[in-house]
């Protein structure tokens, strides 16, 4: 039976798609200046009035990779201020977090697993998981569910994107 570390599980998965979250705003960046927009006009698209904009979506996306990977590795969660306003400032916050992620030694993620994790919510009684769970069924998605809604908005604003610039 073949075995997959944690951090295997995790570090790579997150390293990858903050990748490829680069290239579409670079992608993004093209595609406004060929129409002569200003690219930050991206920065508040939404695909419905009670969606939250693309800006706090690259931050959520950003904040699920690096809070997952600190909270396996038993490390305090980088704080990043949330403050980005440009298209290029949120390639910086991106490129912040995959430094971070990729920085993570393997060593860190050993018995990660079974490690308690416990994750705030402002709405009451916290959500408890243990290590595993927590990235499979909690981490994970969460951080695939604001990626996709990036690539989708940036899609749906006509930047030229395709199925292998998601995969990458």
């Amino acid at each position: 039976m073949t075995t997959i570390s944690m951090h295997a599980a995790s570090v790579p998965v997150f390293a990858k798609m903050l990748d490829n979250m680069l290239n579409w705003l670079e992608a993004a960046k093209a595609h406004a200046e060929a129409r002569k927009f200003p690219a930050d006009n991206y920065l508040t698209l939404r695909l419905a009035p009670d969606m939250l904009p693309f800006t706090k979506q690259i931050q959520i996306a950003s904040d699920s990779a690096k809070g997952c990977v600190a909270r396996l590795a038993g490390q305090e969660i980088p704080k990043y201020e949330d403050s980005e306003a440009t298209l290029a400032e949120l390639a910086e916050r991106i490129r912040k977090t995959r430094d971070y992620v990729l920085s993570v030694p393997v060593a860190a993620f050993e018995g990660s697993e079974g490690r308690e994790i416990t994750i705030p919510r402002r709405s009451g009684e916290p959500l408890k998981f243990d290590g595993l769970n927590y990235l499979r069924h909690f981490a994970t998605p969460n951080f695939y569910f604001h990626v996709t809604t990036t690539y989708a908005l940036l899609r749906h604003a006509g930047v030229p994107l395709g199925k292998n610039d998601y995969l990458g």
